[in-house]
């Protein structure tokens, strides 16, 4: 057997676990009109519920091309491309809840971004992976990227001051 052999049944194997990409989780939510964003807001963005096929670490093995291969899979970093042209690198995020924050406008501890101008986002998030292999005397890494996105809507807040009027 050769490395290209070894090397084709870990990619074939690495293909048959199931990584997919992370359930988006954003605060404010806006998905719609009554739960949109606002502009100078703080947006928090975390893996929602991940489980170990989106997020972390996992081993297992496989059998590809009648060769078994060993697999190590870990994420660490989802890249943010919030639809504005900005991307935000982070790792997990920190889920947003009221209890955490009393509902008032405070950044994400460590994964978060403010829009500047109203509009409609296209929101992605793409988790890398590395997936460490060895089959039949021989090892390797491959990079894997999965991606996710769903549209945000970031409105603009007006208001008037009547006091001293």
């Amino acid at each position: 057997m050769t490395r290209a052999e070894a090397e084709a049944a870990a990619r074939q194997a690495a293909a048959s676990i199931g990584i997919e990409a992370i359930d988006l989780g954003i605060h404010p939510r806006g998905d719609t009109a009554a739960r949109m964003s606002v502009v100078g807001w703080n947006t928090w963005l975390w893996a929602e519920s991940p489980s170990s096929t989106q997020w972390g670490t996992m081993s297992t093995s496989a059998t590809a091309a009648g060769i078994t291969v060993s697999l190590n899979a870990s994420s660490s970093q989802v890249t943010w491309s919030m639809g504005d042209g900005a991307t935000v690198s982070c790792g997990q995020g920190t889920r947003w809840t009221m209890a955490g924050t009393g509902g008032r406008n405070v950044p994400s501890p460590d994964c978060g971004y403010v829009y500047d101008s109203e509009g409609r986002y296209t929101v992605t998030a793409s988790t890398d992976w590395s997936i460490d292999w060895s089959a039949a005397g021989y090892s390797g890494t491959i990079p894997l990227e999965v991606r996710r996105s769903a549209e945000v809507i970031v409105g603009e807040m007006q208001s008037v001051n009547l006091a001293g009027a």
